[in-house]
């Protein structure tokens, strides 16, 4: 199955987008079985995001899957104005991401893994760059890397322990 993308809204505010569905086919004695994988990124548009892989016989169990996955791996991304704090160069396989912050009114610049992410984490603003590979599930990974080694101003300077102007 092609990119499947789905956008719902919990009780509980959270976004999830359905970004690839697979189907995998394994030849038995009577003929193919069938099972499916997806991929999903979940958020709360206000700074924690993750994304989570599920496998199963049919599609809706492997979608729910990978929506549990997702919540229990959420990370907290420091947005600020509706951006990132500072530009920051995300790896993982073959996938290197490059995220960039952008001024008020520019919009959601990312194909389509790496927008999903931005918008579950709520960035409004950003301009992003994926080299190399197009493989949606290392694009992710290659984007969590990204922003997980964002910090903040306080961040850095109670890390440091001096104060910067």
């Amino acid at each position: 199955m092609a990119n499947n993308t789905a956008e719902n809204t919990q009780g509980d505010q959270l976004i999830d987008r359905v970004l690839k569905i697979k189907r995998c086919a394994a030849v038995v004695k009577g003929g193919r079985r069938f099972s499916f994988a997806a991929l999903v990124v979940v958020g709360d548009g206000k700074g924690r995001v993750g994304y989570g892989y599920g496998k199963a016989n049919e599609v809706p169990p492997s979608v729910s899957k990978a929506q549990k996955a997702a919540n229990r791996a959420m990370i907290s991304v420091p947005v600020q104005n509706g951006t990132i704090p500072h530009a920051v160069s995300g790896r993982f396989g073959a996938a290197h991401v490059l995220l960039m912050p952008a001024s008020p009114g520019t919009g959601i610049i990312a194909g389509q893994a790496v927008r999903a992410v931005c918008e579950a984490v709520g960035i409004q603003d950003i301009l992003t760059k994926s080299f190399r590979s197009n493989n949606p599930t290392v694009l992710i990974k290659a984007t969590f890397d990204a922003l997980s080694q964002l910090r903040t101003k306080e961040d850095i300077e109670r890390l440091r322990g001096v104060k910067l102007s």
